[in-house]
């Protein structure tokens, strides 16, 4: 092992018995041996410097690396280190070359072992560390999901979200200890669940059986506005649709949402992949609250939401490589502002709907291009004794990429 390297070995619950003789080797050659308490106690004691995690481990490690650079450094992570694991943080901050990786079976390849699952048309949700509503995102007739748990608790969080969304009647599996003398497994259905897991290391595998009442979302834009808690100031679902389908989210990409009212186009943006990020910028309290709670409702609970007012709450935020303004058109400078954040290739898109704002957005377009649509959607409703057409008022949109300069 060179110095001055950081191996990274993956460790099941089996611990050092369970390990291929690579990774023992990397951990007798180590210098500094780097885990978390659990892990460390799981290695014989040997000539290498024990250094427990600290808490929070994230804000520590940069120091970390620091303290312990020219020494050959090995980290003990949980199962596969570049699954949900700290092997991904590292080869971050300290560069993929300096990193040598030796991984364990992750705790969702073991559970699917045991289920006779196949990985690969599994949706895996982490809860450690992570908001146990991303797992809504997931949920689907017919789905099936393997949630990393968080505690002993983890169970009843996803039963409790499970029948919230009336899929109560989903089977669930809580697997524990996977690996070790002591798995355990433990079957039911989500609507009566209400044990704690055997051990916090669980995986919760859950078939996705929808009730009479489930809500079914479909991640494609353009969900019901039902879907949504608003006050009316939301971007009604056949102009979501469009709207979305001109900014065109792309994997990894992220979004502003500007004026975004009850956060429907953050939202959805997050939604198409989950890798795509969105930041929702609103300067009501109560709205940005509520879009707050509207993408915990829809398994996006990592939108940002910020409480301000454009253009200023603009101001530090990351570069984004698309921008929807949803209100304040007219507001000075709003619309320029977003249009030199973008990055290259970027899209920004608008939509007016009041003669003002029209007047702006076609100023836009004149000195930036792009194209104008203008929709009219009607909506069948009682007339009299019989059915009518009722129009909803027309939305202009514009749309432009910054890379037609």
């Amino acid at each position: 092992m060179d110095a001055g390297s950081i191996t990274v070995v993956g460790i099941g619950a089996d611990g050092w018995d369970g390990l291929p003789e690579a990774s023992r080797a990397a951990l007798r050659e180590a210098d500094v041996l780097l885990g978390g308490a659990r892990q460390l106690g799981l290695v014989p004691e040997g000539a290498a410097e024990r250094v427990a995690w600290p808490s929070p481990l994230l804000p520590a490690l940069p120091g970390l690396i620091e303290r312990y650079a020219g020494r050959a450094v090995t980290v003990l992570a949980s199962g596969d280190p570049m699954f949900y694991g700290i092997g991904s943080t590292l080869a971050e901050l300290a560069g993929a070359r300096r990193l040598r990786v030796l991984p364990h079976p992750s705790s969702a390849s073991l559970a699917c072992a045991r289920l006779g699952w196949p990985l690969d048309r599994v949706d895996v949700v982490s809860m450690v560390g992570r908001p146990a509503e991303t797992l809504n995102a997931v949920v689907a007739p017919g789905r099936r999901v393997l949630v990393l748990g968080a505690g002993r608790e983890a169970p009843a969080v996803v039963a409790a979200l499970l029948t919230g969304r009336g899929f109560g009647p989903s089977r669930m599996t809580v697997l524990c200890d996977l690996g070790a003398e002591s798995e355990t497994a433990a079957h039911g259905v989500a609507s009566h669940w209400t044990a704690p897991a055997a051990s916090a290391l669980a995986v919760v595998a859950v078939d996705c059986v929808p009730g009479p009442d489930a809500a079914l979302l479909p991640r494609v834009a353009g969900l019901p506005d039902g879907s949504y808690e608003h006050d009316g100031q939301i971007t009604k679902s056949e102009v979501r649709a469009v709207t979305l389908s001109r900014l065109g989210p792309l994997p990894g990409e992220l979004l502003w949402d500007v004026g975004a009212g009850s956060g429907s186009i953050a939202i959805e943006w997050a939604r198409a992949h989950p890798s795509c990020a969105a930041v929702a910028v609103e300067s009501r309290p109560d709205r940005a609250e509520r879009i707050g709670r509207n993408a915990k409702a829809l398994g996006v609970p990592g939108v940002r939401v910020v409480t301000g007012r454009a253009p200023g709450a603009l101001d530090g935020l990351p570069r984004p490589d698309a921008v929807f303004v949803g209100g304040g058109l007219t507001v000075p400078g709003l619309l320029e502002r977003c249009w030199d954040a973008l990055r290259p290739g970027g899209r920004l898109a608008a939509n007016a709907v009041t003669l003002e704002s029209e007047a702006a957005v076609a100023g836009l377009r004149r000195t930036h291009g792009g194209d104008l649509v203008r929709l009219h959607v009607e909506r069948a409703a009682p007339l009299g004794g019989f059915t009518g057409w009722r129009p909803a008022m027309p939305v202009t949109i514009w749309t432009a990429r910054k890379d037609t300069l």
